[in-house]
């Protein structure tokens, strides 16, 4: 182990930003060096700290899976049994701590139910007795933890209910009780919305009624906690206020937060409040939570709105800290991250976050540290139990233990090298001490589907076979640190592919890809099939190449690609019909175009050959090719040949009228038009005497009319052309006695 250590870190210092060398030749490093590409991993009894450290953390422990969707609160009695207050269905469920962390997944017995859309706040009295807040009914209610049968919703006892307080006003929509909290004498403390208010309740009366202990214009009042000195700490939705309210019910704000809403509220040992926001507060709302038909929709707070639709809020949240004497401090802000509840404790700030169901703890100085990634969207609610602390969860709703590890592992993400791979030495940030490495290698990019067994590093360099996939695992040791990890690997060449080949003649590509003013232009574009096994991954492959009109040039383009990302390199070869061998027409050309000069090159028909070949990127000896041959097209330069041109007399010899005619012959492509002018005047259309131009060689015969005016003698000039744009041209000069 000692030597192993000794030698991953001399392998330092590292420059780990560099992730592959450009042109994708050579070795190239893999690395994982900070928090954003470590939580892509699988932390177990490992904490991901924010400087990119890996170190010893808790682990997590499922302890049960509740048939509802959210655990909104928890509560743990002295005797370990867990209370968990849930959502759609709203229940009360009762689960044995040392029971389910023997026997998983503990079977959960459903202590109350209720027709209400959820059990909101949780609380154990110091009477015993435990406390449920109920959405929407806003009804408080008083429950025996320790019955033996599901406690019926009418044997309950209501302490509160919002449309029986003094001077309350019975309304159609819904009542609000988001939390509840006792004092030292155990008076019962409950923060309501709509109105935003705090009432207490002396429990020790009987039948005491509920009275207004603090009132406040914001919406709702959120979250609650006690400081040192018994002033009752409170954060609202609406403005984003923290209150302290003496026993008196006098409030003061300490704070206006950014934010739209406070969600959570904790005092730490030394009198430091914490107070997570979210929302802004110039946009409007999540819109209300619905429920099932008939019900009253709930218009709940945006960060449970949030958890409720599984999105997210703009801009995260924040955590800002609150000391006495001291400017407020913004001690941590994430913009993909909802905080739904904050613990203080010795080793700094516990904050549970959604929609990645993350537990961290923020130190003083801001840095933090990601404990654990849970099995849900949202981590919404906690409380201590002994050397655990017990988590409920939302989407889905289950309940976890977070507490002391077996085991301390770390897996990274999979990593694909693209292709085939030799994976080389790993190089680990100095520093680093009390650790293992393992790698495993496959060629899926499931790892439980084939892969290599799991193998600890050889001298610092990968045992494990050569693939596509490799992922590593870290396995700590007391006092193991771990940081800055690179994988050195060299993907096995692959050849290159041309996707595809068309040589267009008639076109002249420039290599600037702009065509002069005045010049007609060509567009070159693939017809690919869509099914083509081989797809066109160049890029600007598909796009259109614009090219001049030109019939003395052949423009030939292409499409390749290397899987490796090597830097390529082409050659184009031509082949007429009948012949055997490729001759050479350019070498080592990067672009993708490529035109020759057809003048120089006999008519007839051609195939051209592009080879692909990745040696810039590779040693000779290990370079390859790769080659595609175009479809056949035809070249021709020579205009066709006009002859035995003459002038007769109509065959009715009716004057000033008389017939011309001619042949037309190509060598290598069909003569497709021809025209005539007389003295110079507009080109007209004819016809050959078969009617359908089609063969090499066409007669023409057409009578002509001529002038009486003078000249005494006319100019008849003809033009023909063949497919591909060449022209002849003769002329017959018809004297003065022809009229």
């Amino acid at each position: 182990m000692k030597g192993l250590l000794r030698s991953l870190s001399v392998l330092a210092p590292l420059v780990l930003a560099l992730a592959s060398v450009a042109h994708g030749q050579g070795t190239r490093l893999w690395t994982q060096s900070d928090l954003t590409q470590l939580e892509k991993g699988t932390p177990d009894g490992v904490e991901l700290r924010s400087d990119g450290q890996l170190r010893q953390g808790a682990g997590v422990t499922a302890l049960a899976t509740t048939p509802s969707t959210y655990v909104w609160s928890v509560a743990v009695d002295k005797a370990g049994l867990i209370y968990a207050g849930t959502g759609s269905p709203a229940t009360i469920l009762r689960i044995n701590t040392k029971e389910a962390l023997s026997k998983q997944p503990a079977k959960p017995f459903t202590l109350f139910e209720t027709k209400d859309l959820t059990v909101q706040a949780l609380r154990l009295g110091p009477d015993g007795n435990l406390y449920a807040a109920l959405l929407p009914s806003g009804r408080v209610l008083r429950l025996n933890p320790a019955a033996t049968a599901k406690i019926d919703e009418t044997a309950a006892t209501v302490v509160f209910d919002p449309t029986k307080v003094e001077g309350a006003k019975t309304t159609a929509h819904s009542h609000y009780v988001w939390d509840l909290t006792f004092d030292a004498q155990g008076r019962l403390y409950i923060a309501t919305g709509d109105p935003a208010a705090v009432y207490r309740v002396e429990l020790s009366k009987p039948n005491a009624k509920p009275e207004e202990f603090f009132k406040t214009d914001e919406a709702h009042v959120r979250s609650l906690a006690w400081d040192a000195k018994g002033n009752l700490i409170a954060g609202t939705d609406g403005s984003g206020l923290v209150y302290r309210i003496d026993p008196s019910g006098k409030g003061y704000v300490l704070f206006e937060a950014p934010r739209r809403e406070v969600t959570s509220v904790a005092v730490a040992a030394d009198g430091t409040i914490y107070a997570a926001c979210v929302g802004d507060k110039t946009r409007i709302s999540l819109p209300p939570l619905p429920v099932a038909p008939g019900s009253i929709n709930i218009v709940q707070p945006g960060s449970l709105a949030a958890a409720n639709s599984s999105a997210s809020l703009p801009d995260g949240s924040e955590i800002y800290a609150l000391a006495e004497g001291q400017a407020p401090r913004k001690l941590w802000a994430q913009k993909d991250e909802i905080v739904y509840a904050l613990l203080p404790r010795a080793d700094g700030l516990m904050a549970l976050t959604g929609n990645h169901g993350h537990v961290l703890r923020i130190a003083a100085d801001g840095s933090f540290a990601d404990l654990a990634h849970l099995d849900a969207q949202q981590v919404l609610s906690l409380v201590s139990a002994g050397d655990h602390l017990i988590l409920g969860t939302g989407n889905t709703g289950r309940l976890f233990a977070f507490g002391a590890a077996e085991k301390h592992e770390y897996a990274s993400q999979v990593f694909d090298a693209g292709a085939l791979a030799r994976f080389g030495r790993v190089e680990i940030e100095p520093g680093a001490k009390e650790f293992q490495i393992l790698t495993r290698t496959g060629n899926l990019a499931q790892p439980a589907r084939g892969w290599a067994d799991w193998q600890l590093l050889k001298d610092g360099v990968v045992a494990s076979p050569a693939g596509r996939y490799l992922q590593w695992k870290a396995v700590l040791n007391a006092g193991g640190v771990l940081a800055n990890v690179g994988v050195n690997y060299l993907p096995v060449n692959a050849a290159p592919v041309v996707d595809d080949v068309i040589a267009v003649p008639g076109a002249r590509w420039s290599g600037s890809g702009s065509v002069g003013g005045g010049q007609q232009t060509i567009s070159i574009a693939f017809s690919q099939p869509a099914t083509s096994p081989a797809p066109i991954t160049e890029s600007g492959a598909t796009a259109p190449l614009m090219a001049a009109k030109d019939r003395t040039a052949v423009t030939v383009r292409w499409a390749a690609h290397d899987d490796n990302g090597d830097e390529l390199t082409f050659a184009v070869y031509l082949r007429g019909d009948g012949e055997s061998v490729w001759r050479l027409l350019k070498d080592r050309i990067t672009d993708h175009a490529y035109s020759f000069d057809a003048t120089q090159i006999p008519d007839g028909g051609y195939q051209v050959k592009v080879l692909a070949s990745d040696a810039p990127s590779h040693t000779p000896g290990d370079a390859l090719t790769a080659e595609k041959i175009s479809p056949r097209f035809e070249i021709d330069t020579t205009p066709p040949v006009v002859s035995n041109l003459r002038v007769g007399p109509s065959p009715n010899n009716r004057k000033p009228a008389l017939t011309v005619s001619f042949d037309a012959e190509d060598a290598s492509s069909p003569i497709i038009r021809a025209e005539y002018s007389l003295d110079a005047g507009p080109w007209q259309y004819m016809e050959p005497v078969g009617k359908l131009s089609d063969a090499r060689r066409e007669s023409y015969s057409f009578p002509v009319e001529l002038p009486d005016a003078k000249p005494a003698e006319h100019l008849l000039t003809v033009r023909v052309y063949d497919r591909h744009d060449n022209v002849g041209l003769a002329k017959i000069v018809i004297p003065a006695e022809a009229k």
